[in-house]
């Protein structure tokens, strides 16, 4: 009996030259596993190709709603921007695609999972630690990192040599990845960080800022306990509200950027994602918790943003590590409650309002008029203790005189140390 291989196939490039190639080197039935994170795909037509290219089978396991609210929500409500810009839209994806994988893997009684990421890319880290943690007893095969196959072109070879169609056109040969949640691109001209991205040859859920409307749009979100609820009143659950606001973003060219990043494996890379609705809500979430949040609870959760960003980045989904910041994040969301209004205008984002029963803004406090419950007098020992350090040294430098060099500058240049 042959062994079985789950592959984790999207019907682009890499798996449709991979399922060929599995059954030329493996002795295997291979099961084609398409996880439906919300990318624009037909699935029909998918399902029917991994089956004219040798799968045994085919299966699209629908986990749109499973991916926003259990992988989507955790990092926007932790307010994880890896490297200042990226909203995590790939990231975020792969750990869950790993997780139906090992599902699927189990139910078909497959010893092995096959997927497409390079061996220079991050993907491998996340599906392979993804696998891993559910099942550390099944073999991962990444042809990527054995096979002769150097480049997209030696790919599309292959296939014409086996007369295979090509499931794309050699003059858009973007590397690509979207879901739900974002779009990104790599390679060509992508590949010299000194050119300039072709935006509008290459975006496809935004329009590039010169295209989009010269009259600015308003939108509102809603947030309860650090999750969006609403867009312009309008109550939506989860994957509902993505779509919607990636249509209004898109329209006005927000959530475009360009990055040259730190890949795990340690080269930098460069990409151009786009994540529309995402720009909107990390945008409208940060405005609120600037309301909401105490001082030191908004700094001290800038650390856990910036770590976790990390940590999911690095496919470090599940981890206790993971969890754990995940619980802080959970804790300093329970006030995160209210409406948000924004203002769109050719790629921009603007504040236009921001409002919650939770907000710690006092008005009789914040006033240059002075209030019953803040006495401008109080400020003078506020500051003579605050600043008591600063006082402690001043006076010690003051008494050990000037040749103590201390201020540097002029005092060293009259001992003759300088000139």
């Amino acid at each position: 009996m042959k062994r079985k291989i789950v592959l984790a196939y999207s019907g682009g490039l890499d798996t449709t030259v991979i399922i060929p190639w599995l059954k030329e080197n493996y002795d295997c039935e291979i099961v084609a596993v398409c996880v439906d994170v919300g990318q624009e795909a037909d699935w029909k037509t998918i399902k029917q190709r991994a089956l004219d290219t040798g799968a045994a089978s085919c299966h699209i396991a629908d986990v749109k709603k499973e991916y926003v609210e259990d992988f989507v929500w955790p990092a926007l409500k932790g307010g994880a921007v890896y490297e200042d810009k990226y909203l995590l839209g790939t990231s975020t994806a792969r750990p869950l695609i790993a997780k139906v994988l090992v599902e699927w893997a189990r139910k078909e009684g497959a010893s092995a999972i096959a997927h497409g990421a390079t061996g220079k890319g991050n993907d491998q880290v996340r599906f392979d630690l993804g696998i891993l943690a559910f099942a550390p007893d099944i073999e991962i095969i990444a042809p990527w990192r054995t096979w002769d196959l150097k480049s997209r072109e030696d790919e599309i070879a292959y296939l014409e040599k086996r007369g295979i169609p090509v499931p794309m056109k050699k003059s858009d040969s973007y590397s690509r990845d979207d879901n739900l949640w974002h779009m990104s691109h790599e390679g060509l001209e992508l590949e010299d960080p000194a050119n300039e991205p072709s935006l509008d040859r290459m975006l496809k859920m935004t329009v590039s800022p010169e295209k989009a409307p010269d009259k600015a749009e308003y939108v509102e979100v809603e947030f309860e306990k650090g999750l969006p609820v609403a867009v312009n009143g309008k109550k939506m659950h989860g994957v509902e509200l993505i779509y919607a606001l990636n249509k209004i973003g898109g329209a006005h060219g927000v959530g475009v950027v360009d990055l040259v990043e730190n890949r795990v494996v340690g080269m930098k890379s460069r990409g151009v994602y786009e994540t529309p609705g995402g720009a909107i809500l990390y945008y409208a979430h940060a405005e609120l918790e600037h309301l909401c949040l105490d001082r030191q609870t908004y700094s001290f959760k800038q650390g856990v943003s910036q770590k976790l960003a990390e940590v999911i980045y690095g496919g470090l989904w599940f981890t206790p590590l993971r969890d754990a910041l995940s619980a802080f994040v959970d804790v300093t969301q329970k006030t995160v409650t209210g409406k948000v209004r924004m203002k769109l205008y050719k790629g921009s984002i603007a504040a236009a309002g921001v409002s919650s029963p939770y907000s710690l803004y006092n008005t009789s406090i914040a006033s240059f008029e002075t209030g019953e419950l803040y006495n401008h007098a109080d400020s003078k020992g506020f500051i003579r203790l605050y600043g008591l350090p600063i006082l402690v040294r001043a006076l010690m430098e003051q008494g050990l005189g000037k040749k103590s060099g201390l201020h540097g500058g002029d005092e060293a240049k009259s001992d003759g140390v300088a000139g």
